[in-house]
């Protein structure tokens, strides 16, 4: 019997305005739509940012949010970048916020953090 291989699908982004975080997506990111769907009566738009799927889902109104952390579970994205001076420098010109400004957490890494719709981050990586 061979090894199981495993690789990314998808990630689910559940949010209350779908198309607002699209837009994010899409304008700050540079991710392309694939499609839409509404999925037991709620939208949901599919996303591609360099091969990795995202699932913009909406999710009925008074959903609560992901708490700050520290909790349990998955925390956030981190996007490799190969330069992240002129990677913020871009988002940020494209109405992006930092929700965390650059820092190098040990010798050849640096890495900061962006805010997301729905209260989420995503980090940014540059790996020396």
């Amino acid at each position: 019997m061979e090894t199981p291989r495993y690789r990314i699908d998808h990630i689910h982004y559940r949010v209350l305005d779908p198309e607002a975080s699209a837009t994010f997506w899409r304008d700050v990111f540079g991710a392309t739509e694939k499609g839409r769907v509404v999925s037991n009566g709620k939208q949901r738009v599919m996303l591609d940012l360099d091969g990795l799927a995202i699932f913009v889902e909406e999710v009925p109104a008074g959903t609560p949010g992901t708490p700050p952390p520290a909790f349990l579970g998955l925390e956030h994205l981190a996007l490799a970048v190969t330069d992240i001076d002129a990677a913020v420098a871009d988002l940020t010109a494209k109405g992006a916020t930092l929700a965390r400004p650059i820092s190098s957490p040990r010798p050849g890494i640096r890495i900061c953090f962006v805010n997301a719709p729905g209260g989420a981050e995503v980090e940014l990586v540059e790996r020396g």
